[in-house]
């Protein structure tokens, strides 16, 4: 479980700084979608899309917890895998049943999904929190086997 939870860093330094890059931007940029909501919630509250039947307003504040603390966690890799679960499900359910999943309705939405399913894949890279925990477990595991 540990090792799902916190996966084992890549050793390239170019690669892991290439995933930071990417993390902080597509973080950012979700973030921003998240706010724009977090904003707008009285006018968005009784009006957002319920597409899995669970009210309207408990749909918008998942979307923006996942949208703003899921890519909080997400860009500093802190339970990364674990942190892109509430992501990946909210643009598939965007791409899919708000957007028809068509690509001309629910452009961003593909981008975002396939993005997200790419780094998921990845992992965060050495440059993350997880990077650290992983160390730090994987050193106790290698103390207690010392005699």
């Amino acid at each position: 479980m540990k090792d799902f939870l916190f996966p084992q860093p890549t050793d390239s330094k170019g690669f892991s700084f290439l995933l930071l890059c990417l993390r902080i931007f597509f973080g950012l940029m979700l973030t921003m979608h998240g706010l724009e909501k977090l904003y707008n919630y009285t006018e968005l509250c009784y009006t957002f899309p319920d597409p899995t039947g669970i009210g309207s307003e408990i749909t918008l504040l998942f979307v923006i917890f996942a949208e703003m603390m899921c890519s909080v966690a997400f860009i500093f890799g802190a339970l990364y895998r674990l942190s892109m679960i509430p992501i990946l499900g909210v643009m598939a359910v965007a791409f899919i049943h708000i957007h028809e999943a068509s690509i001309a309705q629910g452009e961003l939405a593909f981008i975002y999904l396939i993005v997200f399913i790419m780094m998921y894949i990845t992992g965060p890279g050495q440059y993350s929190i997880d990077a650290k925990i992983y160390e730090y477990l994987h050193a106790k595991d290698y103390e207690a086997y010392e005699y």
